[in-house]
């Protein structure tokens, strides 16, 4: 009885301090949502360092997929430039997965090919916290990694595309 006790104490004060973190949700809009559109979502761990996890469109070229992306940003500087709100330069890795599917360029094969996309990521970014409950961002995030047993690198060229994130923090 003791035992459970001590483990539901432990839960609930982890859930507590897990609440008790800023937190923000909203929208990422790749070539300003030209080639894609993803939900978002940041935690932060410790301040000023965050957790961003995304899910959504990615629409490059002639491909269409689904992919979700999370990363893990160090926050590096935070210059002093407004007397309002908080500016932040963040950077930091992660990885990428999801499913790619475009036309094939084979005339004999009538249809569309979809693969399963795995990678690693990195990301650059500006981040500005208004004094009410409001945040943009523009970063940019290169991809390397594998498609169905293929390096794929194209990902690396796309990724140097500015987004654009706006997120309601909380």
């Amino acid at each position: 009885m003791k035992k459970l006790v001590i483990l539901l104490a432990a839960f609930l004060g982890f859930g507590i301090a897990v609440s008790a973190q800023p937190k923000a949700v909203g929208a990422r809009l790749e070539g300003f949502g030209a080639l894609g559109f993803e939900a978002s979502y940041e935690h932060y761990f410790g301040n000023p360092n965050f957790l961003e996890v995304d899910a959504g469109l990615d629409m490059t070229g002639d491909n269409v997929g689904f992919k979700a992306t999370g990363t893990y940003n160090f926050v590096f500087a935070q210059p002093l430039w407004t007397p309002r709100g908080s500016w932040s330069w963040y950077a930091g890795p992660g990885f990428t997965l999801g499913a790619v599917s475009w036309e094939s360029d084979d005339r004999s094969d009538n249809h569309d090919k979809t693969k399963a996309m795995f990678g690693f990521v990195g990301q650059v970014g500006l981040e500005y916290t208004f004094w009410f409950p409001l945040q943009i961002s523009a970063d940019i995030r290169p991809i390397i990694g594998i498609i169905d047993d293929d390096f794929y690198s194209d990902g690396f060229a796309n990724g140097f595309i500015p987004t654009i994130s706006v997120r309601y923090s909380f």
